[in-house]
């Protein structure tokens, strides 16, 4: 074994080890269909909200029914939520990111879902949540990250949990900021 070898079996031991200990996690999510209403959302396996991959998941799929149907949307992102329901203000900012056609943006975070296909993910609707070292920094919350095809770094998502049941609920989500352009609306593509 040459002398760069060596350096470079040490490297990657030391970036394995170094990756271990960041309590990075990795969970994937995979549905048949995505829900029409909040019964629909409600019968999924992940509603027993008992962990905030679960939940962070089907903020996605809310945010889904929202580019669709406001008030369906509506409806299941108050039930994410929990005792907080979205005010005035939150749901104008939903009003504003869906102006101008951009239903896609929620579609961006499914595997498969990329610029060149106008952001159309691959059947079943998967969904990648990952958590680092950074992920419990605050008692009581989960900050979470959601790979996105429009963009070069996964979007953060943060969820709290509730003490009487422990319950994981969403407290804020940084999904909807702009993505890259989609082929069909790219004029320089």
């Amino acid at each position: 074994m040459g002398i760069f070898d060596k350096l470079k079996q040490t490297t990657m031991n030391t970036i394995a080890t170094a990756s271990t200990s960041l309590n990075s996690k990795c969970e994937t999510f995979t549905f048949t269909a995505l829900p029409e209403s909040l019964d629909e959302l409600k019968a999924l396996p992940e509603a027993a909200l008992d962990t905030p991959f679960k939940t962070a998941a089907l903020t996605v799929l809310a945010l889904c029914a929202y580019a669709a149907d406001k008030n369906i949307g509506l409806e299941m992102l108050n039930w994410l939520r929990g005792p907080r329901p979205l005010n005035g203000q939150e749901i104008s900012f939903l009003n504003d990111r869906f102006r101008d056609g951009k239903t896609y943006l929620p579609f961006a975070y499914f595997v498969g879902a990329i610029p060149d296909n106008n952001y159309t993910p691959t059947e079943p609707y998967t969904i990648k949540i990952m958590s680092n070292h950074i992920s419990e920094e605050e008692a009581g919350y989960m900050k979470l990250f959601i790979p996105c095809g429009g963009a070069d770094d996964p979007r953060p998502i943060k969820l709290r949990q509730r003490k009487s049941d422990a319950k994981w609920f969403l407290w804020e989500q940084y999904l909807l900021t702009n993505v890259k352009t989609p082929k069909i609306n790219d004029h320089w593509a």
